[in-house]
Order: C-alpha cells, then structure tokens, then sequence
C-alpha cells in the first residue's frame, strides 16, 4: 500500500523515475561532500540525470562560531543567491539525495524547508540505491536556468539552548549522535566536556537506516521511536554534534507523521557554554 505520508518526505528510486517519466516539475539536486570522520568523498563522477552540484558543508551552513555551534543556519540572503542558482522555485517538486545514508541530504532537507520552500523530498538510498535499481545516470552535471525564487527563514521548528533543556520537562528531547558521544567521559584540560543534554534520551541517527543505506520502514521507524516515547503525543526534539545527523532523525520522524524541532547549534553550542549542565553515562540523568 502506498505511503502518502512517508512519499511526501522520502521518494523511492522508482518513485523518482516514475515522476520523471511522467514529466512532472523537477528539480534534483546532488548533495555532494567529503566525510568529515572517514575522509569517503561523494560519488562525484556519476549524477541523475540533470541534477545539480551542491556542497553539503559550504551550501546548507554558515561558518563556525563558538556562540552559534559548529554549524550554524546559512545567511538566508546567502541560501536565496544559491537557490536563484540552481534555478528552485516553490511549485516545484524539489528532489536531494546523497551518498552516504542521506545524512547530508537531510541537512539540504532541512534547510530548504526552513527557507520556505515547501515540497522537498530525499532519495531514499541516495546515488548507491539509484545505480543498485540500474536506473540510468549521466557524468556531466545539470545545467540550471536561474530563478527569482524569495526564501526567508523560519519555516521549520526550532530549538535553542533553554528550549531544549526545557523540552525534557514537557517532551522528548532526543540525542542522535552514535552512543559513546552520549556516554561521554573524561575530557583533556580546556576542550569541551563529552556527555549528553540532562534528560536527553539516546537515539542514534544511524540507527533510522538499514545495512543498505535505505531508512528502514515505516513499521520499523514507528515502533524506534514509540519505544522513546516518541509516538506522537508529545512534543518532540532532537539535537546531535553540530545539526547534521538530528536532521536526519527530524526527518525520519516526518517520515512517520510525527513533528519535531531541530536544535540548530546542538551540543557543539551547547558545550562552549560552561554555564551548561552535562550529564555523562548510558542514562538520561
């Protein structure tokens, strides 16, 4: 049975051919990017046909700041030069995919949709599931004709530092970078404590996709974060190491009907501050 609320976020690579057969509005975007942990650089060499190159960490952040975290929001008049580039307009369907998991994808997401444009969705699997469907791919990047499209910001829910602390009072506060970041421990003189937001509940981002790169499926999803409590009835938000991974959870969870907010400056932000309190261990508090 067809997904309606999971193709409204996530397209299958049958999906997205399907929609490109039947010459619907798009417009595909590559999420290229170098991974910053294992050094793997994108599939550069081999696009969907017509999508255009964007840079995960040069397009979809500003420069780090100590008070704004390691990856703050793009200066929106910045993001709408970008996206006047790439020819985006709001009545299209806008396509991004990645890599590596969709992990940078999500960000490229999050972002557009938090500048107003209003139908983005992720290739569920990315360039690897694309070329494992034996769809067809050219080497030579898309060519965009330029747009007048207006962004401004604000379209997504967001959180700030008390924001979160305060959400796990009322809600879910959830953590989605991998366990020992949670975990924490010792940390050498003058570098940033490890640990974890009080109360913050550990849901790693990897843990939304299976072993080939595809989030997992919706029965599977649901029953993740139902076991967080995450099912809906309360409010939801989620924070990792610098925004990039929680939104990946944010959007795995509108990939099962569920809201969240995403805590922009996440625990990059959240440590600078030695007024901040952190919790270290396997449990909340």
């Amino acid at each position: 049975m067809h997904d309606v609320v999971r193709s409204a976020v996530l397209l299958t690579p049958a999906e997205l051919k399907s929609m490109m057969d039947a010459g619907r509005d798009l417009i595909i975007l590559a999420v290229q990017s170098i991974n910053p942990y294992t050094g793997a650089d994108s599939i550069r060499a081999t696009r969907i046909p017509g999508a255009i190159d964007t840079e995960a960490y040069a397009d979809f952040q500003s420069p780090s700041a100590t008070e704004r975290g390691a990856r703050p929001l793009p200066d929106i008049a910045e993001l709408q030069a970008r996206a006047r580039a790439w020819g985006l307009r709001p009545e299209a369907t806008i396509v991004v995919y990645d890599s590596d998991r969709s992990m940078v994808a999500a960000r490229a997401w999050w972002v557009l949709r938090w500048a107003g444009l209003p139908d983005i969705r992720v290739l569920d699997g990315g360039m690897p599931a694309w070329l494992a469907a034996g769809l067809p791919a050219e080497s030579a990047p898309g060519k965009a004709t330029p747009s007048m499209v207006e962004l401004t910001p604000g379209h997504m829910p967001e959180l700030d530092a008390d924001a979160a602390l305060a959400l796990v009072e009322k809600g879910i506060l959830l953590d989605a970078r991998i366990r020992p970041n949670y975990v924490g421990g010792p940390t050498p003189a003058g570098a940033p404590p490890r640990g974890h937001i009080p109360g913050a509940l550990s849901a790693p981002a990897p843990d939304n996709v299976t072993d080939y790169g595809n989030f997992a499926d919706s029965h599977a999803l649901r029953e993740i974060y139902a076991a967080l409590g995450a099912d809906g009835t309360k409010p939801v938000g989620v924070y990792c190491g610098a925004g990039m991974s929680a939104a990946h959870s944010v959007l795995a969870l509108a990939a099962i009907g569920i809201k969240a907010s995403l805590y922009v400056g996440s625990w990059s932000q959240w440590a600078a501050d030695p007024t901040r309190p952190v919790a270290r261990g396997g449990r909340p508090r």
